[in-house]
């Protein structure tokens, strides 16, 4: 079973990897994954027993653990620390501006005051150092607790190379001052003039003052980094209007049954998710699909919660509520996958490890060497502090998180949700798309694509004929002959295997294959062309006498083609997998622009044509409808399930697209390689950072030009080095496809106005609940009313609808009231 603990204390990769090793140390733990950015770790165990003995653990290694879900998403915020970082960078930035104003105030030409000048007032200037600097130390404690802390229990962090990098100038600028005590003691006016130059006060509070507006600026970054999840929380309403005995009340979306009748008008956002049962209205879905053009809703369609009705009514009934919602398993999917990590995430793990004290190690035998070769104590030590301070596991750490939080976050908001860090790794080194033809390629259902003959005659009888049939061909033919009248067919029957048969007009009428034809001895025409284009015809007759065919297929979705072009032009070869015969699928594939077709494949043999693919090296990425097609998407090296955006629970793909289109494939691929390139980039700066930064904060440069760094200067560099990763990850936020174009200019579906209009119907006589009850009883009878309302108080029905006023106020006089 899978355990989710929040951790707190972690400030760098060295962190991560104490908490991971200590935790992978517990009997029954199997597998362990921390995230340094989310400040959470996700268990493998056996049971759940493990718990008490990885929180101990945990706290042990100086660190807290604690069961995930403990405070609601919501209440997570990074206002709280910011607001505290703050605090402390404003008074330590006073109390370093008017330590640096004595300190190196007459370097740049600023007079200080008499008493602080001369070896005489050495002493009063020391102290005033040494009391300025106090409450700098005071305001940071926290790196010198938990550094040490750290230190302590033998597992030394970035707070660690902190606090003995700052404490080190601290006790060095204490010790020159009982020097210097002891020297005018002794009147030694030299010894004291000299260790006056000496104190490095100012370099330890400039260097706790740089670190935390590093931390500042990188943990304000790291919080937009979760953009994307507060934005699909912000679009869940806070309220839902339910219809309750009638009546319509306002309540708290938590509070929402299963089986409550919602009501929606014109503005409003869908509270939970539900099958609409009145009204029409149309919906904006981007925020769970990324389509920006609303969609025409109407009776028995399925609505999600925070889509937008833009126009229109709906009266729906809830199916989905709370956490069951697509919303919420959108945004705990964005969660999840933003706290794994990536594999391209180990080697840094692996480094983060022992980075730490390789990095102590460093500075104690760079001021050794630096001793030995005589350069004397106080460059041997601003050496060995300059090495432990420009030392930045932090960037190294965030790297590959902050990337990964960022690239699932855009992801969602386009209608991709990765399942895991892994699978946007993998996407981004695919080849090859294996696309299923059925549902995912084509609609799925078929729709009349020829009438071979006079469609006036042929189209009547042929609804007539199918009107009464559940068969999908069936379905397309009275979905074309909308909108034309047809006669009742008497007699009717079906036919297995062959068609139907019925009495039209008298005349009987037969519908169906050429079999049916040949046995009622009806001589029909060959039409070779409609089997090379992958459809059926259906033959038709009446007395006795042939009336033509209506052919149907299972055509491609608009969007189809273009999707494969897409794909094509970032580099990806598209194979269709199809049931299909050969010359069918061959016929299809042509129409979408795909070269290499798998035919006459059973579902069961899917996955095997995969994995023939990937013996002939190609890496795969299998996109299907999530359910037939599960044991190809889980052979496939990464599984894309497609779908309408209702049901996200697809657990044999790795990927969920929201939409029912293939445009999405690129528009993933090119996330996925975007963010590995982009996490690529950051792991090149945080190595290539150290490499750089530690020899020549060592003293490297010293030999050949004199230059020294100063641990102020690394303070500096180390807290912008893990800003600049971040930043750099947050580029991904603003990331678009190159090849996924924007919608083409469709029009907008137009919801009469009339289907939202409220009539307000002053009533008197009105008295009690009964009144009230038959009031809207009498209101909702009317042709084209959607509701009634009525309200006792104010003694007016509102009615929505589009039902005619003088009807109303008719029915209203008739059950025995007075309209005003």
């Amino acid at each position: 079973m899978k355990l989710r603990f929040d951790v707190t204390g972690m400030t760098c990769a060295a962190c991560s990897a104490r908490v991971e090793k200590v935790t992978a140390a517990v009997a029954g733990v199997e597998k362990v994954e921390v995230n340094l950015l989310a400040g959470s770790m996700v268990v493998e165990a056996g049971d759940g027993s493990v718990q008490a003995a990885i929180e101990t653990a945990v706290r042990n290694a100086g660190y807290g653990a604690s069961i995930a879900g403990q405070k609601k998403r919501e209440e997570v915020s990074v206002e709280d620390p910011l607001k505290q970082m703050k605090t402390r960078i404003v008074w330590s930035a006073v109390c370093l501006v008017v330590l640096m104003y004595f300190t190196m105030g007459h370097m740049i030409g600023i007079p200080a005051p008499g008493w602080y000048h001369g070896v005489q007032n050495a002493m009063i200037a020391a102290l005033l150092q040494a009391l300025l600097t106090l409450p700098v130390i005071i305001l940071n404690r926290s790196y010198f607790t938990r550094g040490l802390k750290a230190l302590w229990h033998r597992a030394p962090n970035m707070d660690s190379l902190i606090a003995v990098g700052s404490g080190a100038s601290l006790v060095y600028g204490v010790m020159v001052l009982f020097q210097m005590a002891d020297a005018m003691g002794e009147g030694r006016w030299d010894a004291v003039a000299d260790h006056s130059g000496d104190l490095y006060f100012e370099s330890a509070a400039m260097i706790l003052t740089l670190v935390t507006l590093g931390k500042f600026l990188e943990t304000r970054a790291k919080g937009k980094t979760g953009d994307a999840i507060r934005q699909l929380m912000d679009l869940r309403p806070k309220t839902a209007t339910v219809l309750r005995d009638g009546t319509q009340t306002e309540i708290p979306v938590e509070e929402v049954k299963v089986g409550d009748i919602i009501v929606v008008r014109s503005g409003g956002s869908i509270p939970v998710d539900g099958s609409i049962v009145k009204g029409r209205a149309a919906l904006d879905q981007s925020a769970l699909t990324g389509e920006s053009l609303p969609v025409e809703m109407t009776v028995g369609d399925a609505v999600a919660a925070a889509t937008i009705v833009t126009e229109g009514y709906l009266e729906f009934r809830a199916e989905k509520v709370g956490e069951d919602t697509t919303l919420s398993q959108i945004i705990r999917m964005v969660e999840e996958a933003g706290g794994s990590k990536a594999p391209i995430a180990r080697l840094a793990d692996k480094i983060a490890g022992i980075f730490v004290p390789t990095v102590m190690s460093i500075a104690a035998v760079v001021f050794v060497v630096w001793m030995i070769l005589g350069q004397g104590f106080e460059f041997s030590m601003t050496s060995a502090i300059a090495v432990l301070v420009i030392s930045c596991p932090c960037a190294l750490g965030l790297a590959t998180p902050v990337a990964i939080m960022v690239g699932t976050g855009r992801g969602a908001r386009m209608g991709v949700l990765f399942k895991n860090a892994a699978s946007l790794e993998g996407l981004h080194r695919v080849d090859t798309v294996v696309v299923d033809k059925t549902g995912t390629l084509t609609t799925g259902k078929p729709a009349v694509t020829d009438i071979l003959g006079d469609e006036k005659a042929l189209l009547p009888v042929a609804a007539a004929l199918e009107a009464r049939s559940e068969h999908p061909f069936a379905k397309a033919i009275m979905e074309r002959a909308k909108g034309i009248a047809y006669p009742e067919a008497a007699q009717f029957e079906t036919l297995p295997g062959r068609g139907v048969a019925g009495t039209v007009d008298g005349v009987r009428c037969f519908g169906g294959n050429r079999r049916l034809m040949e046995e009622q001895g009806i001589a029909v025409p060959d039409y070779p062309e409609l089997a090379q284009q992958g459809k059926t015809p259906l033959y038709f007759s009446a007395g006795g006498r042939y009336l033509g065919a209506i052919a149907a297929a299972d055509v491609l979705k608009n969007d189809s083609a273009a999707a494969v072009e897409a794909m094509k032009k970032i580099g990806l070869d598209v194979v269709m997998l199809t049931g299909d015969n050969e010359k069918t699928a061959k016929a299809i594939a042509k129409t979408a622009g795909i070269d290499h077709v798998i035919s006459d494949v059973l579902p069961g043999d899917k996955a095997g044509a995969v994995k023939r693919l990937q013996a002939e090296g190609h890496r795969v990425l299998m996109v299907g409808d999530g359910i037939n097609d599960a044991p190809a998407l889980v052979t496939a090296d990464v599984g894309m399930a497609i779908g309408a955006g209702t049901d996200i629970a697809m657990e044999s793909a790795d990927i969920v697209l929201m939409t029912g289109s293939l445009t999405g494939v690129s528009g993933a691929v090119e996330l996925s390689r975007a963010t590995i390139r982009n996490i690529k980039q950051n792991l090149f700066w945080a190595f290539f950072y150290n490499a750089l930064c530690i020899p020549v904060a060592a003293g490297a440069l010293y030999p050949a030009f004199g230059w020294q760094l100063s641990p102020m200067l690394g303070a500096a560099a180390m807290s912008m080095s893990s800003v600049f990763v971040v930043s750099n990850a947050l580029r991904l936020r603003f990331f678009k496809s190159k090849t996924v174009a924007a919608p083409a200019a469709v029009e907008k579906p137009i919801i009469k106005e009339e289907t939202i209009t409220e009539t307000v119907i002053n009533v008197n006589g009105m008295m009690c609940p009964h009144c009230k009850a038959m009031v809207e009883k009498v209101c909702k009878a009317v042709p084209g009313t959607v509701d009634a309302v009525v309200d006792l108080q104010a003694k007016n029905v509102t009615v929505t609808g589009e039902a005619d006023v003088a009807a109303l106020k008719q029915a209203i006089v008739d059950a025995g009231y007075e309209v005003v």
